[in-house]
């Protein structure tokens, strides 16, 4: 089958063509273009300008008898001739169509498909148990030609914003641009979505022998044995490159700081190596989240490890989507897994660091087998040692961690 982007540019194309075709020109256009469309031609075309598949079987024998007819030679059957479209014949069945599909109607709980698929096959059901008989290609014609075609959901509610998200990225962008000038290190950081270890499927296609697809399991439980897959994304924005700690236990605000020290470490330190501070932007939940003590605890054992100042921005609540990593990083890497089952810790760690881009994206990635046990309590004492300095804008979502003096 041909997607919908084919049916819709046919459907337009024949919708230009149509009042200066005749009856012959009509069918004979639509088998070229079934033709040339190959396997699933003629159902294509059938569905984007309502004629039957005979009709275009028809076309396509007389277009391979030679000569053919000119349009406008020959006898065409009279103006008028023929059966009458099934819109014309019943007037209430567009009206009683547009009543079940129209958006206005998908809140109202009498509607009789309120909550059921509304597919073609039903919506024709459905029509015919109202009086109007009518075939689900005959609906799907009628809704093209009324301007309807299949839509999914679409993410842009981001929630009750706040006031000053605006403004916090404006301060968010101004840090990241004084950073980069002055040559110093600002990074993205974000976990990923956690990921089942083993012959699970994975979504997305991938090229394989045809009629031998890759054989994983029908239920998404984990597998007790291989467990899951955190990754932690750690991506540099000046440079280009990502760092993936790859965890295996819970996403907490020490693994994140463990993965940060890996970056520095394996990745950072090489690539800055006269930095005098570092700046971390990062989203606002899980092992981000400005509101967690643990968060505010857990960067000062990596302060003083790298022996530097960590300058910290949260993106504003309900903007995590945002943040560089997700759309720098993390999507390619789900680019290169797409249809591949993540059958161990081993292989995830090798399709992330093969994940590239033209624009020269380089990732690199290690296991991080370590525990970070969860429910951790932060006494006042223990945020009381913590050399932190909150911003004058915002110091929620601004601050500055500094090691502590040896």
């Amino acid at each position: 089958m041909h997607d919908t982007a084919i049916v819709e540019g046919l459907c337009r194309k024949y919708e230009a063509l149509r009042p200066v075709l005749d009856e012959r020109a009509r069918r004979h256009w639509a088998a070229a273009e079934a033709s040339e469309l190959g396997w699933g031609g003629i159902s294509a075309v059938a569905a984007a300008t309502g004629l039957a598949r005979d009709t275009i079987r028809a076309g396509t024998r007389e277009l391979r008898q030679r000569p053919v007819v000119p349009a406008g030679a020959g006898r065409i059957r009279r103006p008028g001739g023929g059966r009458k479209p099934l819109a014309q014949l019943d007037p209430g069945l567009r009206r009683a169509l547009d009543a079940l599909v129209d958006p206005a109607t998908r809140g109202d709980p009498e509607s009789p498909l309120r909550w059921t698929c509304k597919s073609t096959a039903r919506l024709a059901a459905e029509l015919t148990g109202q009086g109007h008989p009518v075939s689900p290609r005959t609906v799907a014609a009628l809704l093209r030609a009324d301007g309807y075609s299949p839509q999914a959901c679409r993410k842009t509610r981001e929630g009750k914003s706040h006031p000053d998200r605006n403004a916090q990225f404006e301060y968010l962008n101004g840090r990241a641009r004084a950073f980069t000038r002055q040559g110093e290190p600002v990074i993205s950081v974000d976990t990923k979505k956690k990921e089942l270890v083993g012959d699970f499927k994975n979504g997305g296609r991938e090229w394989q022998p045809a009629g031998q697809p890759e054989p994983v399991r029908v239920h998404d439980f984990q597998d007790k044995g291989l467990g899951k897959a955190i990754p932690y994304g750690v991506y540099d924005l000046a440079s280009n490159e990502g760092w993936v700690g790859v965890g295996i236990d819970h996403d907490t605000a020490y693994f994140a700081a463990a993965s940060i020290r890996r970056w520095w470490q394996e990745m950072g330190r090489q690539r800055f190596p006269r930095a005098r501070r570092l700046l971390i932007t990062a989203g606002g939940g899980g092992s981000n989240g400005h509101r967690s003590r643990l968060r505010k605890v857990a960067p000062q054992g990596l302060a003083d490890d790298v022996g530097l100042p960590l300058h910290v921005c949260h993106s504003p609540p309900g903007t995590s989507k945002w943040n560089k990593v997700e759309h720098r990083l993390f999507c390619y890497i789900t680019q290169n897994w797409r249809g591949k089952p993540l059958l161990s810790h081993e292989v995830i760690v090798s399709l992330i660091a093969a994940a590239t881009t033209k624009a020269g994206l380089k990732v690199r990635a290690a296991l991080d087998t370590n525990t970070y046990p969860t429910g951790i309590k932060v006494s006042d004492e223990e945020l009381a040692h913590v050399n932190l300095v909150a911003a004058e804008f915002h110091g929620e979502w601004n601050y500055k961690t500094s090691p502590r003096k040896r």
